[in-house]
């Protein structure tokens, strides 16, 4: 491996992913909440500037091209764990996070099926907006958590007043999270069969079956 900087954010962008629930570990909330969102803010952004780099500066690699995604899986998977827990096990977060966590480990599965076919299922346009809708969804779900910890033990951020469309801006950020998860679970729904598509002639056995 080449320690060039497009590498060096990928590897610290796949360190950060155990930091998420560590922060829990060792913050109080609703720090722990604010501080994994500001971690998770700063892998993502770092996720665009990798891929962008390595193609300015011509300095893609295997390395990247292997690691990247899986950095961007851990990351996620992680993320939306802490999340599901901190949440009350909220079923429409539930949901949601289980179609995610099944297409990242089925696509997987099928990548390593594949072997060297497994070129056949090289990152599409839609599978790169299915992995932001996915972030932006999990750091507004971490802003929620966050703020709903504050407003238990402190007035509400608005003061006596509410909202006209939510109770608080816990509640607003918790709805948009959820409202950007569910897209982001039916983006990733459409690129697993996508994929799987993809790849059923090569799960045919010889007899055509």
């Amino acid at each position: 491996m080449r320690w060039t900087l497009p590498n060096i954010l990928t590897v610290l962008r796949l360190a950060a992913a155990p930091l998420v629930p560590l922060m829990f570990f060792f913050l109080s909330r609703p720090f722990a909440d604010f501080a994994a969102l500001a971690l998770f803010l700063v892998a993502a952004v770092t996720d665009w500037f990798d891929g962008y780099l390595a193609r300015a500066w011509g300095q893609e690699s295997r390395f990247g091209a292997a690691m990247d995604p899986i950095a961007d899986k851990a990351m996620v998977i992680i993320a939306v764990v802490v999340i599901t827990g901190y949440s009350g096990m909220n079923p429409w977060l539930i949901l949601p996070s289980t179609v995610i966590l099944f297409r990242e480990v089925f696509v997987s599965g099928l990548r390593e099926f594949l072997g060297d076919q497994s070129r056949m299922l090289k990152v599409t346009r839609l599978a790169k907006w299915k992995t932001t809708a996915q972030m932006v969804a999990i750091a507004v779900l971490f802003l929620g958590t966050g703020l709903n910890y504050y407003e238990v033990g402190h007035p509400p951020l608005v003061g006596e007043t509410s909202l006209p469309w939510s109770d608080s801006w816990s509640d607003l950020a918790t709805q948009a999270g959820l409202l950007l998860i569910w897209i982001a679970a039916v983006l990733t729904a459409i690129t697993g069969w996508d994929y799987f598509d993809k790849a059923r002639p090569f799960l045919r056995d010889s007899d055509g079956h």
